[in-house]
């Protein structure tokens, strides 16, 4: 007996991970980590605590910096691109205009708390979404369409994962374990030699 290569919605079906009920294009802030297929490094190295990036780590920073060209409606906070994945903070506004209250509080301190708040580790990975045009999932996807077009081979996970970034607290704790997460690459979870 061979086996089908068709769809069984029985067999295939995936599991979205996605806040039931959740409106992605909503105004606000979103921590996003992309990955690297199989966590390959492929970016660069942490040499010394600094991310030091290959060509593909440029080419991936630059697309990263070049939402905001394709989204006007958003904002990029924290970001870093690791060797084998990519962190990043993106504020969604509407129509251009900051809709965030109170997103002047929403900066770094300086301090050494690299830990993520309770639950955050937890955060949920998420599919190929059917979007709208300005969510989280479109951005997302149209980074890694980007990034794919310019390495001519796609490099990245078929999933990313989001937190909804709901106070200055949470913010405060993503953003600094954003800045220092090249220092402490080797307890990263996505840490691979």
């Amino acid at each position: 007996m061979t086996k089908s290569k068709h769809y069984n919605p029985n067999i295939h079906h995936r599991h979205s991970f996605r806040l039931k009920g959740y409106d992605y294009s909503q105004a606000g802030l979103y921590f996003i980590t992309i990955c690297v297929q199989n966590h390959r490094c492929l970016l660069g190295k942490i040499i010394d605590g600094k991310i030091e990036l290959n060509e593909y780590g440029k080419i991936v920073e630059e697309c990263w910096l070049e939402i905001t060209q394709h989204y006007p409606d958003c904002i990029l906070h924290e970001f870093v691109v690791m060797p084998n994945h990519l962190h990043g903070i993106i504020e969604l506004t509407k129509n251009g205009v900051n809709a965030t209250v109170g997103v002047e509080n929403f900066r770094p301190h300086e301090n050494n708390d690299t830990q993520l708040p309770v639950g955050v580790e937890n955060f949920r990975p998420l599919q190929r979404p059917n979007c709208k045009s300005r969510s989280i999932g479109a951005i997302v996807r149209g980074f890694k369409i980007g990034t794919t077009k310019r390495f001519h081979a796609s490099i990245w996970q078929r999933y990313y994962w989001e937190h909804i970034i709901r106070n200055n607290d949470v913010y405060q704790r993503i953003a600094n374990y954003i800045i220092h997460n090249p220092v402490n690459w080797g307890k990263d979870k996505f840490y691979t030699r």
